[in-house]
């Protein structure tokens, strides 16, 4: 119970890059669209939260607070992607170009962790590895952006999301009882010498 727990955040976000990828797969610019108007909505939402707190702080507090240019800046940021989210399809390059930063310091953690293990003498660290190189190969792709075409770079990305989470379950179960004991570590010196 306590390790479900202490992977509950990496199992949640495995299981978001597989149903993301999935759909990125299915219907890419539609996904994204959606994603980009719900996404227009909550900023809305959180625009009109700020206006009305802002009405209902007294005048100092609300004066010191600027709660209603909050409010309003981050309605018309939603309305905005809500209401023009075709303008993020048509900007998606950059967009991809900063999705692929974003993957790239995912793989530079992955990276951490697996020396992470390795330092702890995890006997399968090499899988974390492994996970670091596909992730990190994936995002120079993407940041070199060779594609030509929205929907085919959202489905490479579909698809890498995929392989990521792939990897990263593998990486999971494969050092789930992991650590070597003084013993064991004793136990294989001998046996090389």
């Amino acid at each position: 119970m306590k390790s479900l727990k202490q992977n509950g955040n990496m199992i949640l976000l495995i299981f978001i890059e597989i149903v993301v990828g999935i759909l990125l797969l299915i219907n890419p610019v539609n996904f994204t669209t959606g994603i980009i108007i719900m996404f227009g909505i909550l900023l809305m939402a959180g625009g009109l939260f700020h206006v009305i707190q802002y009405f209902k702080t007294n005048p100092e507090d609300a004066a010191m607070g600027r709660l209603l240019m909050r409010g309003l800046v981050l309605m018309l940021a939603g309305a905005f992607c809500a209401f023009n989210s075709q303008w993020f399809i048509l900007t998606f390059p950059v967009i991809a170009v900063l999705y692929g930063i974003a993957i790239l310091a995912a793989g530079l953690n992955k990276i951490q962790m697996a020396a992470d293990l390795l330092r702890l003498q995890y006997r399968k660290w090499w899988w974390a590895a492994v996970s670091a190189a596909v992730t990190i190969l994936c995002a120079v792709t993407i940041i070199s952006n060779p594609f030509t075409t929205t929907d085919v770079l959202w489905r490479f990305t579909g698809i890498s999301l995929i392989v990521n989470a792939i990897f990263d379950i593998l990486a999971a179960v494969k050092n789930r009882g992991g650590r070597q004991t003084q013993e064991e570590r004793q136990c294989i010196v001998e046996k090389d010498e």
